[in-house]
């Protein structure tokens, strides 16, 4: 076991005070949006003492860092874990599955998009599921309301340009129905989105009390970061959810989402791959976007894992990655890698080692199992089922 450096990600949205306060840093006011912990080529941490990137380590001698098993699957280290810091909402996106990713590499290389051009929106042959555990109170948007219950939300704001969004919701609400509604409201002309969303957030602003008082209040918010943007209507047909740390979200593929507010343990497949859906100025692809995203309307499954032996393990059903909350008030040992370990609060001891708040660790897969002791909340990423 080696400590690890995590990189930060100086993001426009990211907090100023919440990754500092827990590597316990001077709060200089520059944001810090995430803290990466893996070994993705554009960010790797950075190993022990003399700080090799982890990309490189695990490349050197890939069955001693992953595994045969692991290696022979990924062939590198599949996760990314991250500290994630949200001072203000991150844009509207989902993540492909793997063939959709596959294909539209390989489209965007026979155009000759170059894989960092800012048009580009497959920079990996890779899916993207994450699970965002929250620290703090966490907001989010994930996956479609039912129309039923989005009509109830609408009905309590009452601007008469709501009134094609309503009646589209009406005439079909359908995935099929859902899909050509955030296809119509991604083409709108820049005139006609202002239009249409600038009174929605000032009768969501003037709107403070009685039912959806929530959802008013976030479109409101987004209204004010991005005036006459139509993703504002967009984030009122999507659930709001309010996460409680310890809570978690998983997101697979299509997912249309958004993280508002708040600090949280991220962790995803070690992919870029993201196409963005509104409440951003990078770009939009709106047909592969169309595409990607699943449009049936869900009930987001909001994880609460009970402690067991001090463990809370998290439902996270793809091979790449699993998450593990280490409640420590006293001592564990803790299964061989490969794995990363991020302390958030208390101190462990094990291996040697002094994990205090906002240190991490590399356990590659033959270290062994790790002891630990003393009273701390640890987080350990992992690979998950291979099957």
């Amino acid at each position: 076991m080696q400590l690890l450096d995590g990189l930060i990600r100086d993001y426009d949205w990211g907090s100023t005070t919440a990754i500092p306060e827990l590597l316990g840093r001077p709060v200089t006011g520059e944001p810090a949006a995430e803290l990466w912990f893996g070994a993705h080529s554009s960010a790797p941490s950075l190993v022990g003492c003399d700080h090799h990137p982890l990309d490189q380590v695990v490349a050197a001698d890939p069955v001693a860092a992953l595994g045969s098993a692991v290696n022979e699957r990924f062939r590198s280290l599949p996760f990314l874990l991250k500290v994630l810091a949200a001072a203000a909402p991150l844009s509207l996106q989902a993540h492909p599955s793997i063939p959709q990713a596959e294909a539209g590499f390989t489209r965007e290389d026979a155009a000759g998009i170059p894989v960092d051009a800012p048009n580009r929106s497959f920079r990996d042959r890779l899916h993207k599921p994450e699970l965002i555990c929250a620290l703090t109170e966490f907001e989010a948007l994930c996956g479609f309301r039912d129309p039923a219950a989005t009509l109830d939300v609408l009905a309590t704001i009452g601007t008469a340009g709501l009134d094609t969004v309503t009646g589209m919701l009406r005439d079909d609400p359908s995935p099929a129905g859902l899909s050509r509604l955030l296809e119509w409201l991604l083409t709108l002309d820049q005139s006609d989105a202002a239009a249409l969303s600038v009174p929605v957030v000032e009768a969501c602003a003037e709107k403070r009390d009685g039912p959806f008082a929530a959802e008013r209040a976030m479109a409101a918010a987004l209204g004010e970061r991005y005036p006459g943007d139509a993703g504002v209507i967009t984030a009122l047909l999507l659930n709001f959810v309010t996460l409680q740390p310890g809570e978690a979200l998983f997101l697979g593929a299509g997912n249309l989402h958004a993280y508002l507010q708040g600090t949280g343990v991220e962790i995803m497949a070690n992919s870029d791959n993201v196409l963005r859906g509104g409440l951003t100025s990078k770009h939009v692809d709106v047909p592969t976007l169309i595409d990607v995203v699943e449009a049936n309307p869900i009930v987001p499954a909001v994880q609460r894992p009970a402690l067991v032996g001090g463990v809370a393990t998290y439902h996270t059903p793809v091979p790449e990655f699993s998450l593990q909350r280490i409640e420590l008030d006293g001592e564990i040992t803790l299964e061989p890698g490969p794995a990363i370990l991020l302390c958030t609060m208390g101190t462990a001891e094990g291996s040697g080692h002094v994990l205090d708040r906002g240190c991490a660790a590399w356990v590659p897969a033959d270290h062994g199992p790790v002891t630990f002791e003393g009273t701390a909340t640890v987080f350990r990423a992992g690979v998950g089922d291979l099957g």
